[in-house]
């Protein structure tokens, strides 16, 4: 976000995406995989997984497709067929494959980029050696724009730029990194504008399992996993090669807010210039990568994340310029919100789950357990009615499988996001109502540290869970300070509230067959 106090501009004012895809569907011999969430029930004509969850009931035709494609057989040209292809690229459910079938290639023939159709922009302020770095892996590449954002010393910067042959695009007053992409931008004269940080380390290969998502007519951005360039030896580099900001995962997805990947970093993406329209908001000196994948997305543009390409990046590993970033990352919080209402939230769930878990921290669990159950047995009642199966019995059904999964276990799985809601945002309020009110401090203490253990679990970084666990709790209350910040230049208290709201089922098949 800006870090001024003078109030956003409206959605409107801010620079504008392209213009949306001019073919909304998936191209025909597109090929997809399944998300390893994904699953088939009621014989095949139910589908379910994605984030969050949807199901789907499919005709008898649409499962049909359904099976080819999780077997590698490539989307047909049947104009519905292409709609319901893209009906689960978005919801998560599927992945885009390639070259996984005898028959694909007639997508990728459409549009095959290479090289050559890519201009690489590097925004930098002096830095010299991250920039010689960076450019060092860039040899192969035909155009490289290196964008002086108004460096105290441009003579060092033009000549580590020629000497990788590099072109030079100075800038006398610096703007900022939002500043210093549009004008790499608007000199990119290539179909696609890869913008990279000067502390990105390019390896060999980086770009061969970006380029083939632009295949696909309506994808407008990709970018790959950020990952250590170097394996630090200090506790902190140690965090920050297991938990980056920056890195997004080893899973694929669509990114959009509420996807399993809600943003990607701006350090490195590639774009389709005709999707960037003017580009990045100029007024955000945080935050302004996110914004512009989320315009885009308005736009009816799509970003994928592709975690098989990875980007080296030198991480920031001395302590007081950490936490000074994130306390950074969080001041833009306020920002995005104002922007793009309802995306920055600290907890998203059900009034069900809500309810639950306020009844389980006041140390009423039995309360919580008849909350979660009738959730549960109403979401049956209504998936009963997608799968077709008798409500209530049999309890064996799909249906209640299904409702038990999502509600009960949905239900479970958001002491998660809760206790790190309350480590990122609501620490302020919750530490003084656990030294107020004596039964609170235990389910508090235990919502806080489950994030943290339970994702060293899941890592097992080459760190002590002491250390791991410190190491995030700074991290959040790092990011916490900045989001209360930019709360209070921004006049806003929309950063710092949940969302509740039922679980929506995208549950209505395709209108007509899908043939």
């Amino acid at each position: 976000m800006s870090k001024g106090t003078s109030p956003p501009a409206p959605p409107g004012a801010v620079a504008a995406a392209g213009d949306g895809p001019a073919d909304d569907l998936v191209p025909a011999g597109f090929a997809l995989r399944a998300d390893p969430g994904s699953q088939l029930l009621a014989g095949g004509t139910v589908l379910t997984g994605g984030y969050p969850t949807r199901v789907l009931r499919l005709t008898p035709a649409g499962a049909r497709h359904v099976e080819g494609w999780w077997t590698g057989i490539p989307v047909p040209g049947n104009l519905k067929a292409r709609a319901l292809a893209r009906r689960l690229l978005d919801t998560g459910i599927a992945h885009p494959a390639f070259a996984t079938h005898p028959a694909f290639g007639a997508a990728e023939r459409t549009f095959a980029p290479c090289r050559d159709d890519i201009t690489v922009v590097i925004p930098v302020r002096d830095r010299q050696d991250e920039l010689a770095r960076c450019l060092a892996g860039l040899t192969a590449m035909p155009r490289v724009i290196v964008v002086d954002d108004g460096s105290r010393d441009p003579e060092g910067v033009a000549r580590v730029a020629a000497q990788a042959g590099a072109s030079v695009l100075r800038r006398p007053v610096n703007g900022g990194p939002a500043a210093a992409r549009n004008s790499g931008l608007a000199a990119a004269q290539t179909p696609l504008v890869a913008f990279l940080d000067s502390d990105c380390v390019p390896g060999p290969g980086w770009l061969d399992a970006l380029l083939p998502h632009f295949a696909d007519p309506a994808a407008g951005a990709v970018a790959p996993r950020i990952v250590p360039h170097e394996n630090g030896r200090s506790w902190l580099a140690r965090y920050e090669g297991a938990s980056s900001t920056l890195d997004m995962g080893e899973r694929p997805s669509i990114v959009r807010p509420g996807s399993r990947v809600p943003y990607v970093p701006g350090a490195a993406l590639i774009v389709r210039k005709d999707a960037a329209g003017a580009g990045f908001a100029e007024d955000m000196q945080v935050g302004e990568d996110v914004d512009f994948i989320w315009r885009l997305g308005a736009a009816g543009w799509r970003t994928r994340y592709e975690p098989a390409a990875t980007m080296g990046h030198q991480h920031r590993v001395r302590f007081g310029a950490w936490l000074a970033r994130r306390k950074d990352y969080g001041t833009s919080a306020a920002s995005l919100e104002l922007r793009h209402p309802g995306a920055v939230r600290p907890f998203y769930a059900s009034p069900w789950t809500a309810a639950a878990w306020l009844a389980a921290t006041a140390v009423r669990p039995e309360a919580g357990a008849v909350v979660t159950g009738t959730a549960t047995a109403l979401l049956a009642r209504r998936l009963a009615r997608v799968t077709g199966e008798d409500w209530p019995w049999p309890v064996s059904s799909a249906a209640w499988r299904l409702a038990a999964r999502q509600a009960g276990g949905g239900t479970l799985r958001a002491a998660l996001p809760l206790g790190s809601a309350i480590s990122r945002t609501w620490w302020p309020v919750a530490l003084p109502a656990a030294v107020a009110v004596r039964r609170l401090r235990l389910p508090l203490a235990a919502l806080v540290l489950a994030p943290p253990l339970l994702d060293w679990l899941d890592r097992r970084p080459p760190l002590d869970p002491a250390r791991y666990v410190a190491a995030r709790l700074l991290d959040d209350i790092g990011y916490s300070l900045g989001v209360w910040q930019g709360c209070a230049a921004r006049r806003t208290v929309r950063p710092l509230l949940p969302v509740l709201r039922a679980r929506q089922l995208d549950s209505q098949p395709p209108a007509g067959p899908v043939t």
